[in-house]
């Protein structure tokens, strides 16, 4: 990816793959099983919000729930990438959050539907400014957390991901081919809960970067 593609980046974002139930705690306490393969879903870049503006309840929706997750953007695409070659197509990394509308997944999951409603719709994925590569040298072992309203919810390491980084590109490019520009959201830890309107979000990276949204009900 170039300086000028980097510097653009948010401003123009490309697709959005998601990686649900990557930590078993998480899985457990939504009471799913605890996958053998990657779970993948779709945002839009129409999902995509940056600092300064506040995520929006869906009309829809009245149990909005947080997933904060590490950002993998990719800088060079390809199709059906091997895993030893896969880092040499990642640009850097964000931080992210899968905003998830849970009342609607849980009605969507029980009727056997897809979850698009739940996790596509717009400010579903809050994200914080573009982190260089070389900024976090081994994704497979940061901190990454997130606090409502000062209070710690969720805090763990992307050590308990059940699938790496590398694994995940090969993966996801296996099925669909990676472009320039494109995130991969990886998966959220435990401590997923709801959230309100007027509270206020804030995440971070140890180390790395914070950023902070307030919530607010779609009019």
């Amino acid at each position: 990816m170039s300086q000028k593609s980097v510097s653009r980046f948010w401003e123009w974002g490309r697709k959005i793959v998601c990686v649900g139930r990557n930590y078993a705690d998480h899985a457990k306490e939504l009471g799913n099983a605890v996958p053998t393969e990657p779970v993948l879903f779709l945002k839009p870049p129409s999902a995509y919000l940056r600092e300064g503006s506040p995520i929006l309840v869906p009309r829809y929706s009245h149990n909005l729930h947080h997933e904060v997750e590490l950002g993998v953007v990719i800088g060079k695409g390809g199709t059906s990438i091997p895993q030893g070659s896969a880092m040499d197509h990642v640009a850097g990394y964000a931080l992210c959050l899968d905003m998830t509308a849970r009342d609607i997944q849980d009605e969507c999951k029980s009727r056997g539907l897809p979850w698009t409603l739940a996790k596509a719709f717009d400010t579903s994925c809050p994200v914080s400014d573009f982190i260089p590569k070389e900024r976090i040298p081994d994704p497979g072992d940061v901190t990454i957390w997130l606090k409502v309203n000062d209070r710690l919810r969720q805090s763990a390491s992307t050590s308990q991901m059940i699938f790496s980084v590398p694994y995940i590109i090969s993966y996801i490019s296996d099925i669909i081919s990676l472009e320039e520009g494109d995130l991969i959201l990886t998966g959220t830890p435990k401590g997923v809960s709801a959230v309100q309107e007027h509270d206020e979000l804030e995440a971070g990276i140890d180390g790395v970067v914070t950023m902070t949204f307030r919530v607010d009900r779609q009019q």
